[in-house]
């Protein structure tokens, strides 16, 4: 019998990757979901299976971070030997929105599952590991950041990770359960939601190219992200509940980069004046067997064309200026190290949205149309 993982969170980018990940391992993952009256399991449809199918190797269960009992309920019923708790309120702009909300799920929900184990007595069964965030850092005492270096959170969303962080470490110590922080730096994959910064550049440039959009506005483009795949992050949250001693580690690439160079990348060439992002020039056999002729001849019309503005609505109130991880430990003693550049990254990211907005184009009605941009 292979292992048995529960995900929270497993409709979410990390979730999506993880469950394909363990499933493949032999693992049967059950998973938590929220209700909801639309489909939001986009990312998981292909591995979902019919309840009617015998010996399943994905199961979800309808459950929210907020509900002790329903959270103690799951837990009770599947006693899984590994808990990878990913779920959260995760936009960071938004939690200044939403603080109780954040609070809730993304810190208390930590500790239901806490006091779940504890109290369902599956202490020296169930592992857990809970997804700490680099956001913790915030207002950086240290550069790169470690695992050691003191944190600063600056936002409803890292103030709400740090109790996470931190009861995680105190039931650890009291209670000897098996349970690990991962502090993951920013992760990033096609699967990344819509309104996540590298998603809407990634996004907005396959609009652009494809004629369907004009410009796209951004926040603060001199803030600085170490940015990884998501692919790799997830190998090492399975990596962290595989050792024999629990323990906290950052997870990142070690490299930092800022919005603003991210976007000139993600747009193969371009320049900034005074916050204005330009198209400088079009790399023809880069496009032209993207997006065809039609569209390639379009595109290079927009050369020194503003696709980039900045609107203040944008900023957080207070931000976080500069993020770089040290990941010496987890190379180390995990023995893990990521597979993806930035460069690899941002491909993996405009390739994809270029092939979504190729199939649909979203209309303001809420339905969708099927646009042929093949000539």
């Amino acid at each position: 019998m292979g292992k048995t993982a529960l995900i929270t969170g497993i409709t979410g980018q990390d979730g999506a990757y993880l469950s394909d990940y363990l499933i493949k391992k032999g693992y049967t993952v059950h998973g938590i979901k929220r209700r909801s009256s639309l489909f939001n399991t986009d990312r998981i449809d292909h591995l979902y299976q019919d309840p009617h199918v015998e010996n399943r190797n994905m199961i979800l269960h309808y459950g929210d971070m907020t509900d002790s009992m329903n959270i103690t309920r799951i837990i009770g019923d599947v006693k899984p030997d590994e808990i990878y708790n990913l779920a959260a309120m995760s936009h960071v702009k938004v939690s200044f929105d939403t603080p109780e909300y954040t609070a809730n799920a993304d810190g208390i929900g930590t500790l239901r599952i806490l006091e779940a184990v504890r109290l369902l007595n599956l202490t020296n069964k169930s592992r857990i590991y809970q997804a700490s965030t680099s956001e913790l850092y915030g207002l950086v005492q240290e550069v790169p950041q470690k695992e050691t270096t003191p944190f600063y959170p600056r936002s409803p969303y890292a103030v709400a990770k740090l109790y996470a962080y931190w009861i995680t470490v105190n039931y650890r110590e009291a209670y000897g359960i098996h349970a690990s922080n991962g502090i993951l730096f920013n992760h990033e994959s096609p699967l990344r939601g819509e309104t996540f910064v590298t998603r809407k550049v990634t996004r907005a440039v396959a609009r652009i190219v494809l004629g369907l959009q004009d410009k796209v506005y951004m926040g603060n483009l001199s803030s600085k992200r170490d940015w990884g795949h998501a692919k790799d992050y997830v190998k090492a949250m399975y990596l962290i509940l595989q050792q024999d001693q629990p323990d906290d580690y950052v997870i990142s690439t070690g490299v930092t980069t800022t919005i603003r160079d991210f976007i000139k990348m993600a747009f193969v060439e371009g320049k900034d004046e005074e916050e204005v992002g330009f198209i400088a020039s079009i790399d023809e056999n880069k496009f032209a067997n993207i997006v065809g002729n039609k569209q390639l001849e379009l595109l290079k019309k927009r050369v020194g064309d503003v696709v980039v503005g900045v609107d203040p609505a944008y900023f957080r109130p207070t931000e976080v200026e500069l993020l770089i991880g040290d990941n010496t430990k987890a190379r180390t003693k995990l023995n893990w190290t990521p597979e993806y550049d930035l460069k690899a990254l941002c491909e993996d990211m405009v390739i994809s949205d270029l092939a979504l907005m190729k199939k649909e184009e979203y209309l303001k009605d809420g339905g969708y149309r099927i646009l042929n941009y093949f000539e």
